[in-house]
């Protein structure tokens, strides 16, 4: 009876297949949402002209808390989001911009009144397309937080996650430094000297989507253990 007994557990043990048979889980399904995480930053693009069609309170939002979760040197998030919506200010950017650039152009160039006038008009078409969204934001540090020497890796941190966030819900951003001179920037929105302009960035539906510029290699970027010269 004892040898029947022990017959039968190990053909019952023989039947349970061992740990290294049994196959891996399979891997969860990833997370549904706007748009599949990883593929969103590979769409994104730097958008420089935009449709009028408003953008909701509540998306902005969506965009400027994801913003606000990039990481931070000891926790410290120095950052401050102004966002200009009124046209007419924007229009006061515009024109300052214009006067700024222009004169750096005289005092570089001395340019003869035709090529002053040429040159006036390209840098209004190129104000009118960036400010053609209908949100603008600038993405600012505060110079008293409590780490103010990292606030210059933190800030552009927070305008990377912003940017990623805008285009999981079909928007257009730009990541802007001199094509808003950033004295003229703080000057026209009056913005406190203790605040620290990281970029600009408009923000809306793109007039179209551009296409993918080419990146380089992924081997050519990447080296394991050591990097050669």
């Amino acid at each position: 009876m004892r040898l029947t007994a022990l017959f039968v557990l190990l053909t019952a043990l023989a039947a349970v297949p061992s740990a290294q048979s049994v196959p891996p889980p399979a891997p969860a399904a990833p997370v549904p949402g706007p748009a599949p995480f990883l593929q969103v930053f590979k769409e994104r693009r730097s958008v420089r002209n935009f449709r009028p069609d408003a953008v909701p309170r509540e998306h902005l939002l969506q965009i400027l808390d994801i913003a606000r979760t990039a990481p931070t040197s000891g926790n410290q998030q120095p950052w401050k989001f102004l966002i200009i919506q009124d046209r007419s200010r924007l229009d006061a950017l515009a024109a300052a911009t214009v006067e700024a650039y222009t004169a750096r152009y005289q005092e570089s160039k001395k340019p003869t009144a035709q090529e002053l006038a040429a040159f006036q008009d390209k840098y209004r078409q190129v104000c009118a397309r960036y400010l053609s969204a209908p949100v603008f934001i600038i993405v600012l540090t505060d110079s008293k937080s409590k780490y103010p020497d990292y606030n210059k890796w933190d800030g552009p941190m927070a305008a990377g996650y912003l940017m990623v966030a805008a285009r999981a819900l079909g928007y257009g951003t730009v990541f802007c430094t001199d094509s808003f001179p950033f004295d003229v920037v703080q000057r026209v929105f009056d913005i406190p000297e203790r605040y620290e302009v990281v970029c600009t960035t408009p923000l809306g539906v793109p007039v179209e989507w551009p296409a993918a510029p080419p990146k380089k290699a992924l081997d050519d970027l990447v080296a394991w253990e050591r990097l050669a010269e």
